[in-house]
């Protein structure tokens, strides 16, 4: 049975929940519980450094549990419950705690699903599912973006925690109609179908030291988010304080415009990856990058801020279709995809914290301006370390690493 129309729901109603509530959460925080910068940034990287501790435990769980559905299941339930929870107080703790809790339960669903989609569709029709994957999230977060931008107007801005409650619950219902045996839970590993294998299971720091295309990808990674995590809730609190009282729809224009665009993109980069080769396409996320970077100071015009993150479309949709890809492309056939991949993403958390925390810090003591700009040069040196050190994962580049393979 053909399960990609399932795959596609699954990816639309999961995503306004995958991707969290950050640059919602910071405008809230702004707007209605008038915190400042610093403060707003302090808590988005507590739920990042949340997550960051849960990525490789995550993956390594995805791993070794054939129950990946009550996973996303489970987190689905948490991610409500935390959503629900954020409107009922202003307290700093507690709401700092809320965020970590729901930031530890975020970190199940990318390795859930991409272990989902590679236990249904194998190796070969990965590449392309996936870019089928990452275009259906960004038509899912575009969409909620819109119901935000049409009802925060009426309902105010903790209409956004109402709206992921939802989504979560929506998703729980799409997750029960994908049977179990629908998987192969041995492919789900990155192994062969049908094959016994037999390999230790290293923690997410071993795997990343024992492969030098892996490190390579994991700072290069990091780089990436501590350069793009903190633009998109900048560029909200610049339009927030500049257009009070349509923080959360300018917010909500800025999410749709760049999933807009991600939409095609990602489809693009799935179904041309294997030809175009990896290394050219990531490089280019790079540097549309640290071009955003450089164009937002130039006008504080909503229609140019808004204009500018649309180039977010492109890098993010490269990244997010391109991004479990090349992790299999490195450890295909170990049996080590989802901790692999969940090692990366906790080294890429690191930087996406540290991202929002630096960032805030910069506006209070020098302005936006100088953030964007300083976030600009940390992009165009992640491009630099990309080109010169990492080579080309497609099949015809490097192979999977011997080192990953023998036990």
């Amino acid at each position: 049975m053909n399960y990609g129309r399932k795959l596609d729901t699954l990816n639309f109603v999961l995503a306004d929940v995958r991707d969290g509530l950050g640059p919602y959460l910071a405008i809230y925080l702004l707007t209605v519980q008038h915190w400042d910068q610093a403060s707003i940034g302090l808590v988005l990287s507590i739920g990042g450094i949340a997550g960051i501790v849960a990525q490789t435990p995550a993956g390594a769980l995805v791993d070794s549990t054939t129950a990946k559905r009550a996973i996303l299941i489970a987190a689905a339930a948490v991610v409500t419950l935390g959503s629900l929870a954020f409107s009922w107080t202003s307290n700093f703790t507690a709401i700092a705690a809320m965020n970590a809790v729901t930031g530890a339960a975020g970190s199940l669903f990318a390795p859930s699903l991409a272990a989902i989609t590679l236990g249904i569709v194998g190796p070969r029709a990965f590449a392309r599912r996936i870019g089928r994957n990452e275009a259906f999230n960004h038509a899912g977060n575009a969409a909620a973006a819109v119901v935000a931008m049409a009802t925060a107007y009426w309902f105010g801005p903790v209409v956004v925690f109402w709206i992921m409650s939802i989504l979560a619950i929506a998703s729980i219902a799409v997750t029960f109609t994908i049977p179990a045996k629908a998987i192969d839970h041995a492919q789900a590993r990155g192994l062969e179908a049908g094959v016994a294998h037999s390999h230790d299971r290293p923690s997410g720091i071993a795997v990343l030291l024992s492969s030098r295309p892996l490190l390579v990808f994991a700072v290069s990674a990091t780089i990436f988010h501590f350069a793009n995590a903190a633009m998109l809730p900048l560029v909200g609190q610049k339009l927030a304080l500049t257009n009070k009282g349509l923080g959360i729809s300018l917010m909500a224009v800025c999410i749709v415009a760049a999933q807009a665009v991600m939409m095609p993109v990602a489809m693009i980069v799935g179904a041309k990856a294997d030809a175009w080769g990896r290394k050219p396409i990531f490089l280019a996320a790079f540097a549309i990058l640290a071009v955003r970077g450089l164009l937002y100071p130039l006008s504080e015009n909503p229609y140019w801020l808004v204009g500018v993150q649309l180039l977010d479309g492109f890098g993010a949709g490269i990244f997010g279709a391109l991004f479990p890809v090349i992790v299999r492309d490195i450890v295909g056939g170990s049996g080590r995809f989802n901790v692999s991949a969940g090692a990366i993403a906790t080294a890429q958390g690191i930087g996406a914290s540290l991202s929002a925390a630096v960032a805030g810090y910069i506006v209070v003591d020098l302005g936006y301006d100088f953030a964007f700009w300083a976030l600009a040069v940390i992009a165009a040196i992640g491009f630099a370390v990309f080109l010169l050190a990492m080579p080309e994962t497609s099949p015809g580049g490097v192979q999977t690493d011997a080192v990953l393979n023998s036990n």
